[in-house]
C-alpha cells in the first residue's frame, strides 16, 4: 500500500460558504472519504472564498478488491484500509479538528460485512464512518465541483467515477436558486435535475473484464458497452437533452482515472494538481489518450508518472466509463476536476453553523420555565 500526500492548497468554491461564524477562521474541519479504491482526507480552515486546505492525504487501499466475486470485504483489503484510516485519525487528532465528517460509499454499502467493518473502524481508530446513500454521494460531488461549472452554458453533467460505483448528476445551470445554493452550499438545494448511480466503477469493471492481451480493442469496447447499459436507464435526464444537442452543455469529470488521463494529455513528468484541476479537454483529446493507453500493456502504463503501478490496471476502465458517457451524452468539452466528494463534505460542514443561526433567528422565542 502506498501513501500519497498532496501539498496544501487554497481552494475557493463558488464564492464562499455563505458567511462564516465569528472566529471560525482559525478552526480546523476534516472530511474523510473511504471509497472502494481510495481513502482520502482533507483538513481545512474556512476562508472568505471557501476554504484553505491545511493538510491532505490519499491512499489507494482497494477496499472493494474481490467484493464482486464474494459479496464480502476481504481481510487483506480491510487491513489496508485500517492502516490508512489510522493515519487519518492521527492527523485529525493532531490538528484538533472542530468538526469531522467521515463517510463510506459503495464498498461498505454493498458488502455483507460492511457494518462489521465500520464498527471495527470505530473501535480501533475512533472514526465514526457514515455510509451515505448514492444520492447524497452524487450531490456532495456536485457541491465540491460548483465553481468549475461554466455558467454561460445551459447544463452540465458531473461524472464521479469511483472504484465501485459511478454517480452521474445532470445540473440545470439556468435554474432559479443556483446562486443561492452556491452561497449556502446546501447540497440538497442544488439544481440537480436528474441523477443516477451505476453499481460500476473502475475496480468492479476491471474485475468483470480481465484485460485481454489478444483482443485489447474488443476488450475495451466491451467495457464501454457494459457501462452504456446502465447509463441508458437515466430517463429523467432527458429534460436536459436539448441543451446537449444544441452544444449548450459540458461534462465535469471527477476521478483518479480522469485526472490521470489529463496528466498524460499535458505530458506531465510528475502529477501537478494545479495544472490538472479545472483543465478543459475535448472529447477527441480524451479518446486519443485512451487509444494511446490501449496500445500498450499494463507495465508500460505503470511506467507513466501520472498513472503508476496502482492505477495501471484501472485507468482504462475509467476511460471506458468516460467514453460511454460521452457517446450517450455527446458534447465537445470536458472539464477535469481534482476535487469532489471531500470538498463537498467540507463546504457542507462549514455552512452548518450559519444555517443553524438562521433557523434560530426564524423561530419565535419560547418561554423558559425553571423549576425549583
Amino acid at each position: 500500500m502506498s501513501q500519497a500526500f498532496e501539498p496544501p492548497r487554497d481552494l475557493p468554491n463558488g464564492g464562499g460558504a455563505g458567511g462564516r461564524q465569528r472566529g471560525s477562521e482559525g478552526q480546523f474541519y476534516a472530511a474523510l472519504d473511504l471509497g472502494t479504491n481510495n481513502c482520502r482526507l482533507l483538513i481545512a480552515r474556512p476562508s472568505p472564498d471557501g476554504f484553505r486546505v491545511s493538510e491532505a492525504f490519499s491512499s489507494i487501499v482497494r477496499l472493494g478488491e474481490g467484493l464482486t466475486q464474494t459479496g464480502r470485504l476481504q481481510d487483506r483489503a480491510m487491513d489496508r484500509a485500517m492502516s490508512a484510516l489510522q493515519i487519518c485519525a492521527d492527523k485529525i487528532a493532531r490538528r484538533g479538528c472542530r468538526r469531522v465528517r467521515a463517510v463510506a460509499t459503495q464498498a461498505c454499502r454493498s458488502a455483507e460485512n460492511g457494518a462489521v467493518f465500520i464498527e471495527r473502524v470505530r473501535r480501533q481508530t475512533g472514526i465514526d464512518l457514515q455510509v451515505i446513500s448514492p444520492s447524497e454521494e452524487a450531490r456532495l460531488s456536485v457541491a465540491g465541483c460548483l465553481n468549475l461549472l461554466d455558467r454561460t452554458q445551459d447544463a452540465a453533467l458531473v461524472i464521479d467515477v469511483g472504484g465501485g460505483s459511478t454517480e452521474l448528476s445532470w445540473v440545470d445551470l439556468k435554474a432559479e436558486g443556483l446562486d443561492q445554493a452556491t452561497r449556502s452550499f446546501a447540497p440538497q438545494k442544488l439544481p440537480v435535475r436528474a441523477w443516477m448511480s451505476a453499481p460500476v466503477g473502475v475496480v468492479t469493471l476491471a474485475e468483470r473484464f480481465p484485460e485481454d492481451c489478444d483482443d485489447r480493442p474488443g476488450w475495451y469496447r466491451a467495457m464501454v458497452e457494459a457501462m452504456k447499459v446502465h447509463i441508458e436507464q437515466a430517463g429523467d435526464a432527458e429534460v436536459l437533452r436539448s441543451a446537449f444537442a444544441a452544444g449548450r452543455a459540458h461534462l465535469v469529470g471527477t476521478s483518479g482515472a480522469i485526472t490521470s488521463l489529463a496528466g498524460l494529455h499535458l505530458g506531465l513528468k510528475r502529477y501537478d494538481r494545479r495544472r490538472v484541476d479545472g483543465l478543459w479537454m475535448t472529447r477527441e483529446e480524451c479518446e486519443r489518450i485512451a487509444l494511446r493507453l490501449l496500445a500498450v500493456d499494463v507495465e508500460a502504463r505503470a511506467a507513466e508518472p501520472c498513472i503508476g503501478p496502482e492505477r495501471a490496471d484501472l485507468v482504462l476502465a475509467g476511460a471506458a466509463i468516460l467514453q460511454a458517457v460521452q457517446e450517450l451524452w455527446p458534447c465537445e468539452r470536458v472539464r477535469v476536476a481534482d476535487r469532489g466528494l471531500r470538498e463537498g463534505l467540507l463546504l457542507s460542514l462549514m455552512a452548518e453553523p450559519l444555517r443553524r443561526r438562521r433557523h434560530r433567528r426564524g423561530r419565535p422565542r419560547s418561554a423558559v420555565q425553571v423549576s425549583t
